[in-house]
């Protein structure tokens, strides 16, 4: 009889655990909205969570070490006039948050490192140019200032969010409604599942669709898809009779799956988190109360079944952290922020080792905080993978930097093309565009108080027959 031989992997004894009870945070009420994000979102200084609150959207955040109970009072983010659906920390700016809202606008804030004495209102910059609810956003990876959002319109909008325009718009790619969107490593392009069935690769510069799979699961619930590291694509969604299901598939032949596995019945959706420093892909269900994991490799069966976290208790929503925000002195590799009904409770992912020394074979280089381009850059066609730093002597975040916004519409710099004039005459043509938008808005402005004057008049004139008809 041949004796089975057992995997060699690192990360075969992973092991997941909740921090203790005064290292959660209580007493907050997480929304009750029925959309597949993850509620939260967490970099090395900030959790921030969406909340239930009443007359609009609102989401709270709070430094890491701020645990505990939460004060009822604590200041929100309260911008958008709807439920807010998702939210994404900027990778290369850890005090700027975006946010998006089925009041159709994505807002972006700026974040101080203190927590404020009064809710939050007015946003950096309001991004509008959906039509419908928007539900997804995501940062470029490398490129600064690159803000992408998907809406119910079936839309996808880049966004520079330096200059608060949109850079380009995919409006006719998708059939139906978007489930997920998720970059590759450099960002040169992104793909997307959609309602219609469809996974998609794209090309965002060239307004294109490089690959495309018709069905990779044949369910008609949710999918999702991620890019792993060297360019393959991981999916989970569910069986013709309703079974979840994992995928991994190489986009230059999408015809057969690398690996396809059959996984459970349970009926929530599974979100992907991937880390391509260690190729581990951690699945976390919606109302399931486990996180699974597996390690994708290139020898059969390439996802690998590691291991599973269970708890008690279903989660409502999960934060991920970036590699950088990581203890290394306790060989973490992952860390979570499980959102249950009333709080948010951290769980880490453990290599278990003797040595207290840096694990340099867990913790290769990982991007840092510097993005590699500028939106311009990008956009002309230029790629770069991200700027890596090194974790041995551990991550300290960079002070609060402010998100600088410049309107090109309105603060055009150009110098004038011809002869030079005089200053009076330049500054009139080059705010030529701003006046008239003045002026259109004191006249809309004008008729808006006149309409009220007459309504005024007429309430009046009311008002006196009714006061001669009682006398």
């Amino acid at each position: 009889m041949s004796r089975r031989v057992v995997r060699q992997s690192k990360f075969r004894h992973v092991f997941g655990q909740p921090v203790k009870a005064d290292q959660m945070y209580e007493d907050i009420r997480v929304s009750k909205v029925t959309w597949d994000s993850g509620f939260c979102a967490v970099n090395p200084k900030f959790v921030a969570i969406i909340v239930e609150s009443g007359g609009g959207g609102a989401f709270m955040v709070l430094p890491l070490h701020k645990t505990g109970r939460v004060d009822k009072n604590i200041p929100l983010v309260t911008g958008h006039t709807a439920p807010v659906l998702d939210i994404d920390w900027c990778p290369h700016n850890d005090n700027v948050l975006a946010s998006a809202s089925e009041d159709t606008t994505v807002m972006v804030w700026q974040i101080p490192d203190y927590i404020p004495t009064r809710n939050m209102t007015e946003p950096v910059v309001t991004l509008e140019g959906h039509s419908k609810r928007v539900g997804i956003l995501t940062w470029h990876p490398t490129a600064r200032n690159i803000l992408l959002s998907a809406g119910g319109d079936n839309v996808i909008i880049l966004w520079n969010v330096g200059t608060g325009e949109a850079l380009l718009t995919l409006d006719d790619l998708h059939t139906d409604l978007i489930y997920n969107v998720c970059w590759n490593y450099n960002g040169s392009l992104f793909v997307t599942t959609c309602k219609d069935k469809h996974l998609r690769i794209i090309d965002p510069r060239k307004r294109l669709v490089v690959a495309e799979k018709v069905a990779p699961h044949e369910g008609m619930r949710p999918m999702r898809a991620v890019f792993t590291n060297d360019g393959l694509v991981f999916t989970t969604g569910f069986t013709r009779m309703s079974q979840r299901e994992l995928g991994l598939w190489d986009p230059k032949n999408f015809e057969e799956p690398i690996a396809l596995q059959e996984m459970d019945t349970s009926n929530g959706v599974l979100l992907p988190f991937y880390d391509p420093d260690s190729s581990i892909v951690y699945l976390c269900g919606k109302g399931d109360s486990s996180i699974r994991y597996f390690e994708i490799t290139d020898e059969a069966p390439y996802v690998h079944y590691l291991s599973t976290y269970s708890s008690k208790e279903p989660q409502r929503g999960m934060g991920y952290m970036p590699k950088r925000g990581l203890d290394v002195s306790k060989c973490e590799i992952a860390r979570f922020y499980k959102l249950h009904e009333r709080k948010c409770e951290p769980i880490t992912m453990t290599v278990p080792r003797k040595s207290d020394l840096f694990q340099d074979d867990l913790y290769p280089d990982t991007p840092g905080p510097e993005p590699a381009l500028e939106a311009d850059e990008w956009l002309s066609g230029k790629d770069a993978e991200p700027i890596l730093i090194s974790l041995r002597d551990g991550y300290v975040p960079v002070k609060n930097r402010e998100l600088k916004v410049t309107k090109k519409n309105i603060l055009d710099s150009r110098p004038p093309v011809g002869p030079r004039r005089s200053q009076s005459t330049c500054d009139t043509n080059f705010s030529r565009s701003a006046f008239e938008e003045l002026l259109e808005e004191i006249k809309s402005l004008r008729q808006t108080v006149q309409a009220h004057e007459k309504r005024i008049s007429d309430l009046e004139n009311k008002l006196c027959q009714f006061t001669n008809g009682t006398d």
